[in-house]
């Protein structure tokens, strides 16, 4: 398929972050986008703000009439996608281009120098930090996240160059044509999709096999490629790591140089390890030091990770998008670096019932580390209930003695009761939506 003869881009589910990035693409590169969504959000606006018509009433009559034209009109979809969904099936019916969101990131990566970003957690950190890296080559990256230093999910750049979020879910990296790697790591996640965690592992080896030039690894991951590590021997290493006034400063070895006093303003050293995995990606392909050094010191972060919404002598409220145990144990971690004596609340929103079931047992322990635990019920995104699994069977297994289930009409009022310094809002689902009637309430406390 020749991206060149296609005029008209639909997009069903075009707020999605992953979506709305690709609609952004295509949108500032010329096309006729439009597309549809569940819900207003403020993706949507911004995407409408530049001209993309988007409606949210799942309805034939809602597509515009150009985007009815089969020769000029790809569709894209992503899998969050319900199989009942009338317009979806229209587009199918009729024989339109129908792709998957990951099989037109494919496409684009086909034709450009790809540089993929693969790993259960830090995916977006990662590949936002390389992103910002790899400007002054100005390589076009596609995020999962609202880069801070850019407002967007889209760096847009030239046609030579990608960055892009390597996706595991649904098996979604394997449509990429990757040059350069970095898989972060491969904790058990999807197994909804998976079944077993060796299922996952077979489809990292399986993308690790499509990398044509280096593939780079996390010390300790069971495949071949160069690898980093804080602290311990690897290709690339970081250390003499030090916080003066909330920011990191580091050395850094790599296979030929060293490079030190490197600043980095993300709190947390599985942050140190996202900069550090960047670092080796825009290395192989020929960045100097140098330059990485300096776009490092000015990379601002990535929103709901690890986001300071409040930050003063009083408070802090912190917004996250951590939904894996793993994740809430790495903002645990950087939270306890930061503010070692101080009480901590977290507010978490579980993030589907499948993985939710899954792994209970490590959600109740990675939360019980918190002073206070206030839990919302289940965000169920693409899934229906699961008899049985809800909050409040994780909040039975939850060591914390102060810990309550409440809802997200209650929230602002059950938060303003508490006495801790340090508030932390972690969730992938629809909490972030809630992040700022939180906020307002505390500041006018």
């Amino acid at each position: 398929m020749n991206l060149t003869n296609i005029h008209n881009v639909y997009f069903i589910g075009i707020g999605g972050i992953g979506m709305s990035a690709i609609a952004r693409y295509f949108c500032v590169n010329g096309k006729n986008v439009a597309g549809y969504d569940k819900t207003p959000s403020p993706i949507t606006k911004d995407l409408e703000a530049i001209g993309v018509s988007i409606h949210f009433e799942d309805a034939f009559k809602n597509i515009p009439i150009s985007f009815l034209n089969k020769e000029a009109t790809l569709v894209v979809y992503t899998p969050a996608i319900p199989e009942h969904h009338s317009e979806l099936n229209y587009f199918f019916k009729n024989n339109f281009r129908v792709l998957k969101r990951a099989e037109i990131l494919g496409k684009i990566t086909e034709s450009t120098f790809c540089l993929a970003v693969a790993g259960t957690h830090g995916k977006t950190t990662t590949s936002s930090i390389l992103g910002h890296i790899m400007q002054p080559s100005k390589a076009t990256a596609f995020l999962g996240g609202i880069a801070e230093n850019y407002n967007s999910n889209l760096i847009l750049g030239e046609d030579k160059i990608s960055v892009v979020e390597a996706d595991e879910f649904d098996r979604s990296f394997l449509q990429l044509s990757p040059n350069i790697a970095c898989i972060t790591s491969m904790d058990a996640d999807h197994l909804d999709i998976y079944g077993v965690h060796e299922a996952l592992l077979e489809s990292f080896k399986e993308f690790a096999n499509k990398v044509t030039d280096t593939l780079i690894v996390a010390k300790g991951i069971p495949l071949e490629g160069l690898t980093y590590a804080v602290n311990e021997d690897a290709d690339y290493k970081a250390f003499n790591l030090k916080i003066t006034n909330g920011t990191y400063f580091f050395d850094v070895k790599t296979p030929t140089s060293e490079i030190k006093n490197i600043e980095f303003n993300l709190p947390g050293k599985h942050n140190i390890m996202n900069a550090l995995a960047a670092l080796a990606m825009a290395d192989v392909k020929g960045v100097s030091l140098e330059d990485i050094k300096n776009r490092l010191a000015t990379f601002k972060g990535v929103q709901r990770r690890f986001s300071y919404k409040i930050k003063n002598e009083d408070l802090i409220l912190i917004d996250d998008y951590a939904h894996h145990p793993t994740e809430i144990r790495a903002v645990e971690h950087s939270v306890r670096e930061m503010y070692p004596n101080e009480n901590v609340l977290v507010v978490f929103q579980p993030h589907l019932f499948s993985r939710t079931k899954d792994f209970i047992d490590d959600f109740a322990e990675a939360l019980s580390k918190f002073n206070e635990v206030v839990l919302l019920d289940i965000y169920p995104a693409r899934e229906l209930p699961v008899k049985g699994v809800n909050s409040a069977w994780l909040l039975e297994k939850i060591t914390t003695k102060n810990k309550i289930l409440t809802t997200k009409e209650s929230l602002v009022s059950k938060v303003l009761k508490s006495s801790a310094k340090i508030i932390v809002m972690l969730g992938a689902g629809d909490i972030g939506l809630l992040v700022n009637d939180v906020k307002s309430a505390l500041e006018n406390k």
